[in-house]
């Protein structure tokens, strides 16, 4: 007989699941605690350095290919979600939006630079450091027309929603287990 795996038994799951028997009381204290762990401005700040290396590799992957990759939108979007999640601990949806905000901050500094670069490297008049100086709003606007694409919207929308998930930590079904009104250990 071939072993079972009950994770890939959704029904089997969803019977598991109804049988759980939360207690309020316990989740109310697990949640209450998890938050005390919760540490919003250094997973802010982990995000600002998630966001801003990830438009620098977007730049140093344009300089290496002269292509605009817009791929790196959802790398990006991983690399935020991720960063703040470990060093925020959030559960709340907090974290997720500042993950979403960030990640959406790096992919168009992202791609503003890879326009600078690409724009530099097609005109022999300006080098890419006097493209970005002497940037006004008209001329970010005529970057980003050129540079979007719907493939590209779609991996800026891949990277924000993997961004926001990743940013959150959920509880866990083994986590849960312990919350059940019959688990050991339950407060009286």
């Amino acid at each position: 007989m071939e072993d079972y795996d009950p994770d890939l038994d959704f029904e089997y799951v969803d019977q598991r699941a109804a049988k759980l028997e939360i207690d309020p009381a316990k989740y109310q204290h697990y949640v209450d605690l998890r938050r005390t762990h919760q540490q919003l401005p250094p997973a802010i700040m982990a995000g600002v350095v998630g966001s801003t290396t990830g438009a620098m590799a977007w730049l140093g992957l344009t300089v290496f290919t002269n292509l605009q990759v817009g791929w790196m939108a959802a790398a990006i979007g991983l690399l935020v979600g991720v960063m703040i999640r470990v060093t925020g601990h959030g559960i709340d949806r907090v974290f997720g939006i500042a993950g979403a905000v960030l990640t959406l901050t790096g992919c168009a500094v992202g791609t503003l630079l890879a326009g600078c670069w690409l724009l530099s490297a097609r005109t022999a008049e300006a080098g890419f450091a006097d493209m970005v100086l002497a940037l006004t709003p008209g001329l970010v606007g005529e970057i980003f027309k050129a540079m979007l694409s719907p493939m590209n919207i779609a991996y800026y929308a891949i990277g924000v929603v993997a961004s926001y998930w990743l940013s959150i930590r959920r509880i866990k079904r083994s986590e849960l287990a312990q919350l059940t009104v019959d688990a050991p250990g339950r407060r009286r």
